[in-house]
């Protein structure tokens, strides 16, 4: 101390000169980023080019190109969920959103222009090399909804990603959705399960074949089919002194002597051919209808064979309509082995 003035002396500052080495890696950091942005905005600009080209094809095909809501689930009746953890699923099973659904198309290709940050942002991370938190996603059958994480699925699959990691929670739905299902599509399978619960056909006949309809409300028809074959079978001679018929009993009569018999008939005669687009379902409720109608017109049960040969010799659509439906499908590619 300066016994003079009774002050501490100052202490005097060394500054030493930034190294030269550690301002050039500096700048050269800045640089980088700066160039993956700028490659993480040309990418972007194409993923959209790409998105109103693939758009474009959707119309002019007259199929869908949006993800699915995650909303259109509840048409399938969930029964439950539970979480499997994070694991990496295939980013090709990832076919909707919970509240993205408009953002990006099908291919997950973004749309809107005001999202391009955030693109640009996960983009840019993943050229950096950082490693990227896992998405949350809803697992519904084999495909997969996404909860959060719309913009690093969207990268992901534009770079040919196979897998994501990601936290998933799974649904239990008895009929599973496909990708590219429409709402009509998602509100007949749900309607599927609930005739599989109401009927327990998935117990009572294991390995039945499917049963759907192209066009909904179709399942109560069947509901009651069931139930007239359940008073006709309780009214046979000799079961008098018998126990009712119990509704399994009916169901299983039902599909093994009523439906099996048409879907067989309609294997026999090449019918589904004749009717491109249209499903085994489709084509039973109508065989039914014709056979009741042949039956009130020449007053004895004609039997389904009969009224399915009829049937394709007097409603198969003519040639040319045919062509033109199947020429539709074909495009779509919904063109099955029937055809």
């Amino acid at each position: 101390m300066d016994t003079k003035t009774g002050r501490f002396p100052t202490a005097t500052r060394t500054f030493l000169p930034r190294r030269p080495e550690r301002r050039e890696e500096l700048v050269s950091m800045s640089m980088n980023e700066q160039s993956n942005r700028t490659r993480a905005r040309h990418e972007v600009e194409r993923a959209r080019f790409l998105g109103d080209v693939r758009d474009l094809l959707a119309i002019l095909r007259r199929e869908p190109n949006e993800l699915l809501p995650f909303e259109w689930v509840r048409h399938l009746a969930p029964e439950g969920e539970h979480t499997l953890g994070v694991r990496a699923i295939p980013v090709e099973q990832i076919a909707g959103s919970v509240d993205r659904y408009r953002e990006f198309d099908r291919h997950y290709l973004p749309r809107e222009r005001h999202l391009d940050e955030r693109w640009i942002g996960v983009r840019s991370a993943q050229l950096q090399g950082k490693e990227l938190p896992p998405i949350q996603v809803y697992k519904v059958g084999e495909l997969y909804f996404v909860k959060d994480g719309n913009h690093r699925v969207s990268v992901a699959r534009r770079q040919g990603q196979k897998y994501i990691d990601a936290h998933v929670i799974e649904l239990h739905v008895t009929v599973p959705p496909d990708e590219d299902d429409t709402l009509r599509d998602l509100i007949i399978k749900g309607e599927y399960a609930r005739f599989l619960k109401e009927t327990n056909l998935d117990r009572v006949v294991p390995g039945h074949r499917e049963i759907l309809f192209t066009t909904p409300g179709r399942y109560d028809r069947l509901i009651e089919h069931i139930r007239t074959r359940q008073y006709f079978l309780d009214r046979k001679p000799g079961r008098a002194d018998q126990p009712p018929v119990t509704w399994e009993e009916a169901v299983e009569s039902w599909y093994r002597r009523l439906y099996s018999r048409v879907v067989e008939n309609l294997e026999k005669h090449d019918v589904m051919f004749r009717f491109p687009g249209r499903t085994e379902a489709d084509l039973y409720l109508w065989i039914m209808d014709h056979r009741y109608f042949l039956t009130q017109k020449y007053g004895h049960d004609v039997g389904s064979e009969e009224a399915t040969r009829d049937f394709r010799a007097h409603y198969a659509p003519p040639l040319y309509k045919r062509l033109r439906q199947r020429m539709r499908l074909l495009l779509k590619g919904d063109l099955g082995p029937a055809g």
